[in-house]
């Protein structure tokens, strides 16, 4: 007879477990200091700027759209995209998803602000080729968005006593 336990493990608790099992072998004591948080947002978001970047390509590269229009739409694909497969696989979150949603838009807003648009657009019009620019506002980016993610949009709260 099966071991309920292994039968009844999602996917997500597959992905958290196999994140942990790598930290754990990290060399010079990485695994006291990475969190497999860390290691799963750096896979999921690293898929989703893949996403981001091919949307990109499409909507600048072949249809010829503005770069700012092409960014923005990529963008906003990608990062809800993000925000689910984060909220399911990494953080495992199971608060209520209006408020996280409406969190992580603030968070995304002044990503996108900041990041996207001023530095991914400012690099490009200074004449850096857009997916060079947008690989490098892509690095700012990701150190802020898993520090809001994992302290801000996905925190753990304690439920009142």
């Amino acid at each position: 007879m099966p071991d309920l336990a292994v039968a009844t493990d999602s996917i997500a608790d597959r992905f958290t477990r196999w994140c942990e099992i790598v930290v754990a072998r990290l060399p010079l004591g990485l695994d006291r200091v990475v969190p497999p948080t860390l290691l799963g947002f750096a896979l999921i978001n690293s898929f989703t700027f893949g996403v981001d970047l091919v949307l990109l390509t499409l909507f600048h590269g072949w249809w010829n759209w503005p770069v700012p229009v092409s960014i923005t739409v990529a963008y906003i694909c990608a990062f809800g995209l993000a925000f689910v497969l984060n909220r399911t696989f990494n953080f495992h979150s199971h608060a209520p998803v209006g408020r996280q949603a409406a969190v992580y838009v603030v968070v995304v807003v002044i990503n996108y602000l900041a990041f996207i648009l001023g530095l991914g657009s400012g690099l490009t019009a200074l004449g850096v080729e857009y997916h060079l620019a947008r690989l490098l506002a892509g690095a700012c980016e990701a150190i802020y968005m898993y520090s809001a993610m994992r302290w801000i949009v996905f925190r753990k709260t304690t439920p009142a006593a």
